[in-house]
């Protein structure tokens, strides 16, 4: 008899001593469906599940380990009518082999029949082999060899059976032997046994059962945190043939969870609160370091920065204003107000959302006036704006939330596309170019005066009745002006050339003993467009904003300045060519110490007419009361040394006076030595008087020096 066939033996005979208890327990655990979820951006969601106990009724809710991870750290369960939450329990995810371990059966995760039967040894089993038929304990199982035809032998399997009256009994187990199971005990065993096999089936799956106690029908609430695929946001831009642009926004929920969200309060917050993954629900056998996987770089199209300085001509030139007509190049406003063109009949656009079974759900929008076969078809952004329920939209401080007016219902493993917001909006048809693109790009100047922030997300652009383009943009909020490029210009030409140059000193300042030497590095860049379109332009110049580079004061103002660029904002007539000229200087500025300028860099100074006339006399000055002090220095330099010598001339006397002691000499030689030490100690007293002389001379003529250098204060332009 194969394993397989003694399995499906032992696992009918467990499944039909549990079956009553099954169908029993199952009636004491409630069911509690998600009633609130939250979704933020960091890929978390915060659910909540609220339904009705009785008694001591259990709940229980199935996640993956992943996710059983944020439950463990932020679970909260509430009995809202006077009940007691008992405990909280899951299933393990430790491996088989200590799993199997615990179990009373030495059998291994891929054993024989032979093993398996073999871990049962002193179980009481019946045994049936065609007619014949046996009750004891199980002694062993050996492997027999039994001759066939041709001298050949096959091996087989046999087991010993002790009867109740000490007979032995062996059977062949072959297809037709049957082996039953007569031990409450070890039916038992082996039913958790076959129960731990039968778990790796679905290894992810940890079910939390939540134990309750208490009277009568009680509202319980359970609420936690869980791993979430992050929601995406995705916008359509509709450019009706009049009036505001329509921005529709959309969001792409996906419900992982493994529960369905049948009528859900379901919000949306572009934001990220800190949160991290900590394995609480992982048994832990040593003591080892867990590594996360590195994130996967993610390339996106191109955005542009967002807007730190606006000119103050800026509003006034760009400002809609209502009844425009939008063109290319020109402003889109006003407000649309019935039927465009007032052409009755209107084909109503349709939007839906739901879930798709097995991925992502479709939302779409469709439509149009039609006046004749032969003329160009608009959208009726108007429509469109009535056909769509949209979320309530507020702040939460640092985040943003979007709450959907109706309930959603997704099941799980599927997912759906949400309308979060829809606004008109003001925006201006614009060509952008910037030196890092190799092509000019089509873009709409955005002004996001709905009230409302939108979160950073792909868009298409639906203008006429087709498809303009499609970009990515950056969160936005209320009140900010974004540029939004979502195709290529191929109408439009730009040459970029630069000429540099450095100009002379513009400045000298001198002032508290500090000479200040101003120079200006100037540059000029000259912009040519070509407009070889049919229809006018407005062309947006993204010039380099470089630190330490400023515009000249006689520059065109740009439109607007992010932290990048400067914009420059240039319209163009059909078939036309216009230049714009960026002129930028950066000031270099060389300060000297005057007490250290030296003659010779004055002299360089005024060669290279870093400095005029005037400021050289005054420095001239400078230097020749600088020359005194020189003067003076050098005569006490030679006083000292005069002094040092007279002092060494003396010790050498003092030396020879030691020498001549009771010699005949002696007496005629201390009186001259005596009397050339007295002229020299004069004459030493006398420099002394000279040295004290030229330090006050010294001392002077630094203090006029340092107050002739403190309060001289000139400024010349060259």
């Amino acid at each position: 008899m194969r394993l397989l066939d003694v399995a499906v033996v032992c696992l009918l005979a467990v499944v039909s001593f549990n079956h009553d208890a099954f169908s029993q327990s199952s009636a004491d655990y409630a069911r509690l469906p998600v009633t609130r979820v939250v979704l933020y951006k960091n890929g978390v969601g915060y659910f909540e599940h609220s339904g009705k106990v009785r008694g001591s009724q259990d709940v229980n809710i199935d996640f993956t380990t992943a996710q059983l991870n944020d439950v463990l750290k932020s679970l909260t369960v509430l009995d809202l009518d006077q009940g007691r939450i008992t405990g909280v329990s899951y299933n393990s995810n430790a491996p088989l082999e200590q799993r199997l371990n615990s179990l009373h059966l030495a059998v291994g995760e891929k054993p024989t029949t032979a093993q398996f039967l073999d871990s049962l040894r002193g179980a009481r089993l019946e045994v049936r082999s065609g007619t014949e038929t046996a009750t004891g304990r199980l002694l062993s199982v050996d492997e027999r060899e039994i001759p066939i035809k041709n001298d050949e032998k096959v091996t087989v399997d046999q087991i010993s059976i002790v009867g109740d009256n000490g007979d032995v009994r062996v059977f062949d187990l072959t297809a037709s032997t049957d082996v039953r199971l007569a031990e409450k005990d070890v039916n038992e065993d082996v039913g958790k046994y076959l129960g731990l096999i039968a778990s790796t089936r679905d290894v992810d799956m940890r079910r939390m059962t939540i134990s309750t106690a208490g009277d009568g029908e009680r509202d319980l609430m359970v609420s936690y945190i869980s791993e979430v695929p992050v929601w995406k946001s995705t916008y359509r831009i509709v450019i009706p043939r009049d009036g505001k642009p329509l921005l529709q926004g959309w969001a792409i929920v996906d419900n992982t969870v493994g529960e369905n969200w049948d009528g859900v309060e379901l919000s949306l917050v572009a934001g990220a609160p800190q949160s991290f993954v900590e394995n609480l629900s992982q048994p832990y056998y040593a003591r080892r370091p867990v590594v996360a996987l590195p994130a996967n770089a993610m390339i996106t199209p191109q955005t542009h920065e967002a807007t730190i300085e606006t000119a103050e001509s800026t509003t006034e030139a760009t400002a809609p204003s209502a009844g425009n007509t939008a063109h290319a190049g020109g402003v889109i406003g006003g407000v649309v107000g019935g039927v465009p063109g007032g052409v009755p009949g209107t084909a109503q656009a349709q939007m839906s959302f739901g879930a798709v079974p097995g991925g992502g759900s479709g939302g779409g929008v469709g439509g149009g006036y039609f006046r004749s076969k032969a003329e160009k078809q608009w959208l009726a952004a108007d429509s469109l704006e009535a056909a769509t329920t949209t979320a309530e939209s507020r702040d939460l401080g640092d985040l943003f939330e979007y709450k959907l007016q109706d309930r959603v219902t997704i099941r799980k493993n599927q997912s759906a596309l949400v309308p979060i917001l829809q606004a008109r909006i003001d925006a201006e048809k614009v060509s952008v170019w910037n030196p890092s693109q190799s092509a000019v790009l089509r873009a709409l100047w955005l002004d996001n005066t709905s009230n409302l922030t939108l979160d950073g997300g792909s868009f298409n652009v639906l203008e006429g009745d087709a498809f303009a383009g499609e970009g990515l943009m950056d969160a936005i909020k209320p009140g900010e002006k974004r540029l939004l490029s979502y195709a290529a210009d191929l109408g439009v030409l730009v040459e970029a050339k630069q000429k540099s140059e450095t100009q002379r000193v513009t400045r000298v300042v001198i002032s508290h003993g500090v000479l200040m030497q101003s120079t200006q590095e100037r540059e000029e860049n000259t912009y040519t467009v070509r407009n070889r379109d049919a229809s006018s332009r407005v062309i947006v110049i993204e010039h380099p904003a470089r630190p330490g580079w400023k515009l000249t004061d006689d520059d065109d103002k740009p439109a607007e300045s992010s932290a990048s660029f400067h914009r420059f904002r240039l319209s163009l007539e059909p078939m036309k060519t216009e230049t714009l000229t960026v002129k930028e200087y950066r000031p270099i500025t060389n300060s000297y110490q005057v007490s250290n300028i030296t003659d010779d860099q004055i002299k360089f100074f005024f060669t290279q007419k870093m400095i005029n006339s005037e400021v050289e006399r005054a420095l001239r000055k400078v230097i020749a009361q600088k020359d005194s002090i020189v003067a003076l220095d050098a005569e006490n330099a030679d006083r000292n040394s005069k002094i040092s010598a007279i002092s060494a001339d003396q010790q050498r006397v003092r030396e020879n006076m030691k020498a001549l002691k009771g010699s005949a000499e002696e007496k005629a030689l201390v009186t001259r030595y005596v009397r050339e030490l007295n002229e020299q100690e004069d004459r030493v007293q006398a420099l002394h008087r000279e040295l004290a002389d030229l330090q006050q001379k010294r001392e002077s003529a630094q203090k006029t020096l340092d107050d002739m250098i403190q309060s001289l204060q000139m400024e010349a332009t060259l």
